[in-house]
């Protein structure tokens, strides 16, 4: 049962209130001052309170903060016989849901209290799905135990709490809007909007009116006033993704906001402040753009207050493990079937491609494996016919050194994990021929594969710890 608090020193009202509330399933306590109330059991919570702001004691409004900080989504309504507008508007501004006068029907409480349970109710899932978005976003979702990731969630742990503009690049695919949403999620705007905006979807006479916001009749069209996203973010963040495919114009305004902290929707001439943080991302190279002409210089400097740099998939190629069984165990959450896990060979397969769709086509790739094979064992002979393609004898000598550079001793070591696995392999697991092969010494590669935590599994390769097992 609901339970409410009437805290009124007219004895006949209160007992009115109470017999009427009850008839409709309200469980009620009364009190008639504000002594009474603070004798009250301090772990009683009461989902909806009906306070009236004179009594014998002292001013009810001073009750609206005392009682909001014990319990947040307890609804205040406020009742008085001497309303007025300012009144109103101090109760609502102290966290009061209703404000209403005597003398009133009885019917009127009833409606309000069943429009602050609905009220209550909102704001508790509100709370509810903010605090699983923020989990879903939390650091460790996302995955790598790479150098180039640590580096990554350690920078954006740094920013994180910071107000300052970020510029995130890497190529397409590589997880930009996620690091986004990690850093609002984990900043002090986490309770304001994320509002993305993907710069290179929107037509270039239309993306100004798509940011700043346009009024009636400032072209053929605008039948009636837009809100910008800039004004959408207010308070939170606004991801302008593949900023690099904004048109010159455009920017022009864009380095006003960033600068100014306001801009003016097209057609009007209102100034608005904005308190949005901005976080841009491209997969272009913006210095090499600026060079051309097709970026300006002074909005690049602007946004770049904070680089971020995601490496690409096959220069990491540790995190292939992780990112393979976090998918497969994601995608099992929703399924009946479960897949059981992916072979041995299978993985080692997917080690060696080059990724050229970075996570974005990974996941995608074990999505498709996880609806067709159901509940069994993914195999190499499951995998696409260009995923098999790969040569891994081919892989030093024509390695290829990104744009965006590449982790010396990460890729030294992934190097070494392929030469061991394919000395290994070749010699099914025989330890002493595979140390022969590789002419190291027998302890020597012992040491090596229980380091590297090297398992001889031809059936599956399922892992359930922390890090995982490299294949």
């Amino acid at each position: 049962m609901k339970r409410i608090l009437i805290i009124d020193d007219e004895n006949t009202l209160s007992n009115s209130l109470s017999r009427s509330l009850e008839h409709h399933g309200y469980l009620t306590v009364k009190t008639h001052s504000k002594k009474e109330f603070h004798q009250l059991n301090t772990n009683t919570i009461f989902d909806i309170v009906l306070l009236d702001l004179r009594l014998p004691d002292g001013n009810g409004l001073e009750l609206i903060k005392y009682i909001k900080e014990k319990n947040q989504n307890t609804q205040i309504i406020v009742m008085t016989g001497y309303g007025s507008i300012d009144l109103a508007v101090t109760a609502t501004k102290k966290g009061a849901f209703h404000f209403i006068t005597k003398p009133f029907n009885i019917g009127e409480i009833i409606n309000l209290c069943t429009r602050a349970l609905s009220q209550s109710q909102l704001e508790k899932e509100n709370a509810r799905l903010r605090s699983v978005v923020k989990k879903q976003y939390r650091f460790n979702q996302i995955i790598g135990q790479s150098r180039p990731i640590l580096e990554l969630l350690e920078m954006i742990k740094k920013i994180a709490s910071s107000s300052s503009t970020v510029l995130i690049t890497g190529e397409s695919g590589t997880g930009k809007e996620l690091v986004a949403k990690s850093i609002h999620f984990n900043s002090e705007q986490n309770t304001g909007p994320f509002i993305p905006v993907h710069c290179g979807a929107i037509p270039k006479d239309l993306l100004e009116s798509e940011l700043f916001g346009h009024v009636k009749g400032a072209f053929t069209g605008a039948i009636k006033d837009r809100v910008g996203r800039f004004k959408m973010a207010e308070g939170g963040t606004l991801f302008l993704d593949e900023i690099s495919t904004m048109d010159l114009s455009t920017q022009v305004k864009l380095l006003r906001v960033l600068q100014e902290k306001e801009f003016q929707p097209l057609g009007g001439d209102q100034i608005i402040a904005s308190r949005a943080r901005v976080i841009a991302a491209s997969n272009e190279n913006l210095e090499q753009a600026v060079k051309q002409g097709s970026f300006r210089e002074d909005l690049y400097y602007r946004l770049n207050v904070i680089p971020l740099n995601i490496s690409p998939l096959r220069t990491r190629k540790d995190d292939i493990p992780l990112l393979i069984n976090h998918f497969i165990k994601t995608f099992n959450k929703s399924r009946t079937h479960k897949l059981k896990g992916i072979s041995e060979s299978a993985m080692y397969y997917l080690c060696q491609y080059h990724w050229p769709g970075n996570i974005r086509e990974l996941e995608n790739m074990v999505e498709r494996l996880c609806v067709l094979k159901e509940n069994e064992v993914i195999q190499d002979r499951d995998l696409p016919k260009k995923y098999l393609h790969h040569n891994p004898q081919n892989t030093h000598p024509n390695l290829d050194i990104p744009d965006t550079g590449l982790d010396f001793y990460d890729t030294i070591k992934c190097f070494e994990n392929d030469l061991i696995l394919k000395a290994l392999k070749k010699t099914r697991w025989n330890r002493n021929q595979a140390a022969k092969l590789l002419k190291l010494n027998r302890t020597t590669l012992l040491e090596k594969i229980k380091k590297k935590g090297l398992k001889e599994n031809n059936r599956t390769f399922i892992d359930d710890q922390t890090h995982p097992i490299l294949p």
